[in-house]
């Protein structure tokens, strides 16, 4: 039978509405967690953290190229990639809710023409509106911040490949459809694992379909040769790893390119061990799926809380589920449950595919996933560091993408039910407003997925880097404050002369050698004049040295462990003891090295007083100094400049000049003070940095007897960084 053409026009049409919605809300400049590591990759053809997604990031750079001749900024570009590709995935899902909605009303006698061919029009376009407005689709689809919405992308075009097979499963050449499906979704997995999970979908559509395909040669052979062709594109991770890029995570450097074939082939089973542990992401350290890191019924409540986001967010700031949003949310999955049946009375194999992939996405996705107990989900008892760091709903974007287009189905079905018997022009019109339930997610999620003018992590990190000296070192306590000075040196060139350290990263084996070897002098980035502010005085000449001293050998060979007696760590003047039995981990130790190695040529500086400066027991000799806390090994209660701060503020010492020239005349505070809505509650201690900041300003200038005005206004600044802290003026819970 000929199958009815696609409506391809609808279907470009859902996508150019998805990414006109994604321009208005875009994101000018990066934002907190992984958005800057892959804008800067992107930017530089750098690797990013295990298992180094080669495809995104050579995508990231073919398109960065392309866009450059617009003179749009970078982080712009980067982030229309997201924009984009969410988009189309939202055209190619639209083909396939028309194609389910039409085979469902093909079997419906009571509906007449035109109707039974505008009826799966408009459940479709309801889809589209439904899925690209869900809450995490559009809040990833508006900056870069992951690489998923890639991954969505290759979910979506081989959902369609799928049914454009089974339509045309007994045509000369279908085959082609599979084979194309397998190539995309292991090529989409050297970008992110997601891209391969509607194979399970796939799988059973063409066992129930046509098994006897799984015998043909000619198509086993060329998904075989499709398989090898796609996973080649890792071979980008050692061949680029090799020429040291500045962001090269995991060095997956290998010796023969056959020790790198076997890795990549094995899946890192076998073959280069550096290449092996990224494909693997050794690093991490997870445990078995078997072995369940929160209750499954705790994994099954977080992904609920997450699905009750989706539809409409604003309705209430609360995080937890069971509030003004859960009528919304229970509505939502009624609708799409009744897609899914729609699915069924349409054909079976469509409820195979999407009933498949569905659960794929959904139960199957949140048992492998094995998360820890939600940031904000677990109950208070349980400890920070059985808790996830940061929510995670951004693993379930193809799902609630997914379910946005069954919502779409189901209320296609619901307009087709109110209707009546048999429905004609005016009983469709009478029912027509049930189709109105698919504006909700747009209406009430559009505050909290808007990211446009957000300049707040682009200038979180301007504002930590303008902090430290020239040439300075700045050891960071994690990624969320490590990012956004990566995008700052890389993209924009920004203070390119600080090295920062990221402590946790000191850990392995690769990252010492790379800090080492891009701080030798001939590597060493120079203070550029356009940074000059005039607060700093600017050294003659660059460092003479690396940051330290140490071998290879002897970086390689420095471990964990309890000390067995007492030691002694000198610091010029002064030095820190360190009793027996004091636990020193290897990157506190390598830490350790590189202070002493290079404090005469280089300022020290740590991203807080907690973290290293306090696991150190160096607090004692910090300096607020901005942003940062700068090591100063002198007597700072007779310091000239130092105020110590009140005991309410944790008595800690600020140099006051310095910090006022830099809060007033060097910082900018773009969507940090004053905020309606800071959706990413796991970032609203930067807000709290700077409203920290201006508390310890004004008890400074008080004590120092400064004018009424000054010590007045800088608590006022205060106020309006709280108010952003506590979630924004619309955002407190």
């Amino acid at each position: 039978m000929t199958q009815p053409r696609p409506p391809f026009g609808h279907a470009a049409g859902a996508a150019g509405a998805a990414l006109l919605l994604y321009i208005v809300t875009l994101g000018p400049s990066t934002w907190f967690w992984d958005t800057s590591e892959y804008i800067a990759t992107a930017h530089i053809l750098g690797i990013p953290h295990p298992p180094g997604n080669p495809l995104f990031v050579v995508v990231g750079r073919a398109w960065n190229l392309i866009w450059s001749l617009t003179g749009l900024p970078i982080p712009v570009q980067i982030n229309l990639l997201a924009a984009v590709t969410s988009s189309v995935a939202t055209g190619f899902f639209f083909l396939v809710t028309h194609r389910v909605l039409k085979g469902w009303l093909a079997g419906d006698a009571d509906v007449a023409e035109p109707w039974s061919a505008r009826i799966p029009l408009v459940g479709a376009w309801a889809g589209a509106i439904v899925a690209s407005s869900a809450f995490t689709v559009w809040n990833q689809s508006n900056v870069n911040e992951k690489v998923y919405t890639l991954a969505v992308l290759v979910i979506a075009i081989v959902s369609w490949l799928a049914i454009r097979w089974k339509d045309r499963k007994d045509e000369p050449g279908a085959g082609w459809y599979l084979v194309l499906a397998v190539y995309l979704m292991v090529l989409g997995s050297t970008n992110h694992l997601m891209a391969f999970l509607p194979a399970p979908a796939l799988g059973l559509l063409i066992l129930m379909e046509k098994p006897r395909v799984l015998l043909d040669r000619q198509i086993v052979v060329r998904s075989v040769l499709a398989v090898v062709l796609a996973l080649s594109f890792n071979f980008f991770l050692p061949l680029r790893s090799a020429q040291q890029p500045i962001i090269n995570e995991g060095e997956p450097v290998c010796e023969t390119l056959s020790g790198a074939a076997v890795a990549i082939y094995t899946n890192g089973m076998a073959g280069c061990p550096a290449l092996a542990a990224n494909l693997t992401r050794e690093q991490y350290g997870k445990p078995p799926i078997s072995e369940r890191m929160a209750p499954l019924g705790h994994q099954l409540m977080n992904y609920f809380q997450y699905f009750d986001w989706q539809w409409a967010r604003g309705l209430t700031p609360n995080e937890t589920p069971g509030n003004a949003r859960l009528p919304v949310s229970l509505l939502f999955l009624g609708l799409g449950l009744w897609g899914l049946a729609l699915a069924w009375r349409s054909d079976r194999g469509h409820l195979v595919y999407l009933g498949t992939l569905t659960f794929t996405l959904t139960l199957a996705l949140v048992y492998y996933l094995n998360f820890r107990y939600g940031f904000s989900l677990a109950p208070d008892a349980i400890p920070r560091e059985m808790r996830e760091v940061r929510e995670r709903d951004y693993f379930f974007i193809a799902s609630f993408h997914l379910w946005g287009f069954l919502v779409g189905m189901g209320l296609a079905g619901a307009w087709r039910w109110a209707a009546g018997r048999t429905p004609e022009k005016r009983t469709l019109a009478l029912a027509a407003p049930v189709l109105f339930v698919a504006l909700v997610p747009l209406v009430f999620n559009w505050a909290w997925a808007d990211r446009s003018g957000d300049y707040s992590a682009r200038d979180w990190g301007y504002n930590l880097l303008q902090s430290v000296e020239p040439y300075g070192i700045v050891f960071t306590n994690g990624d969320n404050d490590t990012f956004p000075l990566w995008y700052l040196q890389e993209v924009e060139g920004v203070r390119q002369d600080v090295t920062v350290i990221v402590v946790q990263y000191l850990y392995t084996q690769w990252y010492p050698r790379q800090l080492q070897y891009h701080t030798s002098p001939e590597r060493q980035r120079h203070f550029r004049p356009e940074d000059d502010h005039g607060i700093y005085p600017v050294p003659p000449r660059p460092p003479s040295r690396a940051i330290t001293e140490l071998s290879h050998a002897e970086l390689n060979a420095m471990g964990s462990g309890t000390l067995a007696q007492d030691a002694t760590f000198n610091l010029g003047a002064v030095a820190v003891q360190y009793p027996a039995g004091t636990w020193l981990g290897r990157g506190e130790r390598i830490a350790l090295a590189i202070i002493r190695d290079s404090m005469s040529e280089r300022p020290i500086h740590f991203a807080s007083t907690a973290g290293l400066a306090s696991t150190l027991g160096m607090d004692r000799w910090v300096v607020r100094q901005g942003l940062t806390a700068r090591l100063r090994i002198e007597d700072l209660d007779e310091a000239e400049g130092v105020i110590r701060t009140g005991a309410n503020l944790g008595g800690e010492f600020i140099d006051l000049d310095v910090s006022l020239a830099l809060a007033d005349e060097v910082f900018s505070y773009r969507g940090l003070a004053e905020r309606d809505i800071w959706a990413d509650r796991a970032t609203l201690n930067i807000p709290w940095h700077f409203y920290f900041l201006y508390l310890q300003l004004a008890d400074a200038a008080l004590r120092e007897e400064r004018s009424e005005e000054l010590i007045e206004r800088l608590y006022e600044a205060a106020d309006d960084f709280m108010i952003t802290a506590q979630g924004g003026r619309r955002g407190i819970p």
